[in-house]
C-alpha cells in the first residue's frame, strides 16, 4: 500500500476527524459525527482508497 496523502492533506483529515469526534462523544452531537474516524484512520496511515479510485495523489514522494 503506497502513500497517497501528503503532509497538509493528512493535517487538515486530522483537524477535522478530531473536530468531529470531539463533537461526537464529548459535546453530544449526531450520531454522523462519528464518521469522523474515517479521515483519522486514512490521516493515521496515510492513504485514502478514494484517491486511488479516483488516480489522486497528494504525496510529494517519488512514485
Amino acid at each position: 500500500m503506497t502513500k497517497n496523502i501528503g503532509t497538509i492533506d493528512r493535517a487538515a483529515r486530522a483537524l477535522v476527524g478530531l473536530a468531529l469526534v470531539a463533537w461526537a462523544a464529548l459535546l453530544g452531537g449526531p450520531i454522523w459525527a462519528w464518521i469522523g474516524v474515517v479521515p483519522l484512520a486514512t490521516a493515521g496511515i496515510g492513504f485514502c482508497p478514494a484517491y486511488t479510485l479516483l488516480g489522486v495523489n497528494t504525496c510529494a514522494a517519488k512514485r
